[in-house]
């Protein structure tokens, strides 16, 4: 169990990793919208629902966690989902406006790697998105929303084996009968 994992198990969702750095994705998402593309235009609505449900759904499984792990779990899998939606609509962006996307190895993706390693706060990144252009932007958010995705797996496959080892709620709660019958 990583220090990381602990955190979900007491339901303060804003120490975990994963939530800081959805957090970090929504904010860029939210300013990315707002000053590079069209109003009206339903991509706006769709990729910042897509950035909230990341870091809510983060947020919610984790309250839930204490009642229910399947609820837990199951809500990490639709923030994930939300933020691989998210993934390819800065994804098309690039594409559709002919820009580059960061290849493999390249010295910015180095780069935003190790900076996403080392910094977790949106007050960070916001700062430097306000001085790069939309390209540079989807690119950053690319490289957080695919780093984010990767926790969220660990997340998840910490989940599970707590899960199998211990059970969820009712499970708990059926030992304890058990145990208490047994008392008797």
């Amino acid at each position: 169990m990583t220090a990381n994992s602990i955190y979900a198990n007491t339901g303060n969702y804003k120490r975990l990793y994963s939530y800081q750095k959805a957090e970090a994705i929504y904010d860029i998402t939210f300013y990315f919208c707002r000053n590079y593309l069209r109003k009206g235009d339903r991509t706006v609505d769709q990729m910042v629902q897509a950035a909230r449900s990341g870091k809510q759904n983060i947020a919610e499984g984790c309250a839930a966690s204490s009642t229910s792990k399947e609820t837990e779990i199951k809500l990490v899998n639709v923030a994930k989902a939300s933020l691989q939606e998210l993934l390819l609509d800065y994804e098309d962006y690039l594409r559709t406006r002919e820009h580059r996307q960061w290849e493999q190895n390249s010295v910015e993706l180095d780069k935003m790697r190790e900076l996403g390693r080392r910094h977790n706060d949106s007050a960070f990144y916001m700062g430097i998105i306000k001085t790069r252009p939309p390209e540079t932007i989807a690119n950053i958010a690319i490289c957080l929303i695919k780093q984010t995705d990767y926790l969220l797996y660990r997340q998840l496959k910490v989940l599970e084996k707590q899960f199998l080892r211990e059970g969820g709620f009712r499970e708990r709660l059926t030992r304890m009968r058990l145990e208490e019958r047994n008392k008797k």
